[in-house]
């Protein structure tokens, strides 16, 4: 820097000191990018009415006549209250948020950072993606964070988190990115391709924004790994983006369908086909997506949507932000020759699901008011050989709880390729987990 560069830096700064003004050199892109993302971040409070009797045996006919006599036995009504954090998406009104922060609310209640309060309308919710979509009304176009991409990442680079933690409201941390595609397991289901950061994100984090650099959501703050500090996790701006189109749009998410199966090379494989890298279809279904575009067994996916697959991770991220009706560009290895592809991606046909379930494992399901119930079993199929019964109730499949004909096929579709199902049945009093074999053709 030349002397009069000097000088005339020292002039401005010295002015900046005697106005009151911020000495721009601390206006780093990180200031910036929370200048313009923090009045889109919203506090969401839900609240939840528990009814509570006040004793155990309070609800028991037998001891019920002597509690009336003795004690106040009603039910006690308590309001709880859980706090959590959202994202405007959309100057309409339109907020992001994690499906735990308002699940079980009965009222859900955002307040910006200017103070405002308003109740919010929940658009939908899916608890496989742990996304939610919720909307707001106001006399204005409202504050809205623009939406970037995850999809160029580098590990590495700067990453801000915002949110509210434990009601510590517009409370800003800063990281970087500290791996990709990660996986996270829960009592009822796994999640995947997560963002890991090390940007501090605790309780009251869920549902805020994981912003680039440059102010744009990458991410939805997610969850924090209990067992050690610094990790937190961000659902994909990406994946994020269809669930809410699909809530928006149908008010659930449309699961896309290729029919192919894959599996990552085997250091076997990989001399075999002559590449390092890749993926290799195992499957193909057939009246597919993936066979009307011309795939099959033993073809070697190397690239999908522009975007090098060397293993099943990468897969499976291209494929998580697909759905019915996008077109998805794969390049494959077939014979040593490199071709690409373009696959339309569909909906798996209810009709199928429904023959899974009665050729497959042997149940005809009739669905009632109060749940699903067996109004059949297939002579010598594999539900009539465990020993379920017409008349039982089905209770849950692969572990998840069904209580609609939807809902059973939407159990059913992820393990339709399963040699066996878990499947909980009620019988009575009484619930059985028993793992039927699924019968093919």
């Amino acid at each position: 820097m030349s002397l009069r560069s000097a000088v005339l830096l020292a002039c401005l700064l010295g002015a900046a000191a005697a106005t009151g003004a911020v000495d721009p050199m601390r206006r780093t892109m990180v200031v910036e990018a929370v200048e313009r993302a923090s009045p889109a971040v919203v506090n969401i409070s839900t609240t939840q009415v528990i009814e509570r009797t006040p004793f155990p045996g309070a609800t028991d006919p037998f001891f019920d006549e002597f509690f009336r006599d003795f004690f106040d036995a009603r039910p006690r009504r308590s309001e709880q209250t859980s706090l959590g954090s959202g994202t405007i998406v959309d100057a309409d009104g339109t907020i992001l948020t994690n499906s735990h922060v308002i699940q079980r609310g009965s009222r859900i209640r955002v307040t910006l950072v200017d103070g405002r309060e308003f109740d919010a309308q929940l658009v939908g919710a899916d608890a496989d993606t742990d996304l939610a979509v919720l909307r707001i009304k106001a006399d204005a176009r409202l504050p809205s964070i623009a939406l970037g991409t995850a999809r160029d990442l580098l590990i590495g680079e700067t990453v801000v988190a915002i949110g509210n933690p434990f009601g510590l409201s517009h409370t800003v941390t800063t990281g970087v990115v500290s791996a990709l595609g990660r996986s996270l397991r829960s009592e009822e289901r796994t999640f995947s391709d997560f963002i890991q950061t090390d940007a501090a994100i605790n309780p009251g984090n869920s549902g805020g924004p994981l912003l680039n650099i440059r102010g744009e959501l990458i991410g939805i703050t997610t969850a924090i790994y209990g067992k050690a500090q610094g990790i937190g996790f961000a659902i994909p701006i990406d994946r994020a983006r269809r669930i809410m189109r699909d809530l928006v749009s149908y008010g659930a998410v449309r699961e896309g369908w290729l029919g192919l199966a894959a599996q990552d090379l085997t250091e076997q494989l990989a001399r075999h086909f002559d590449t390092p890298t890749g993926i290799v279809v195992t499957d193909v279904e057939d009246e597919s997506p993936a066979a009307r575009a011309g795939l099959a067994r033993g073809m070697v996916i190397v690239a999908a949507n522009e975007r090098p697959v060397r293993t099943m991770s990468d897969w499976d991220q291209v494929v998580a932000v697909t759905g019915p009706g996008d077109t998805l560009g794969v390049t494959v290895l077939d014979d040593d020759e490199r071709r690409s592809l373009r696959i339309t991606v569909g909906t798996y046909p209810e009709s199928a699901l429904d023959r899974l379930a009665s050729d497959g494992l042997g149940l005809d399901v009739g669905e009632r008011r109060d749940g699903l119930v067996i109004e059949g079993v297939r002579r010598d199929s594999p539900a009539a050989r465990i020993g379920i019964k017409e008349g039982d109730r089905l209770l849950a499949v692969a572990g998840r709880p069904v209580s609609s004909l939807q809902e059973l096929r939407q159990a059913l579709y992820p393990v339709r390729h399963a040699g066996s199902v878990l499947v909980t049945i009620g019988r009575g009093p009484y619930a059985y987990a028993v793992t039927v074999p699924l019968r093919r053709g």
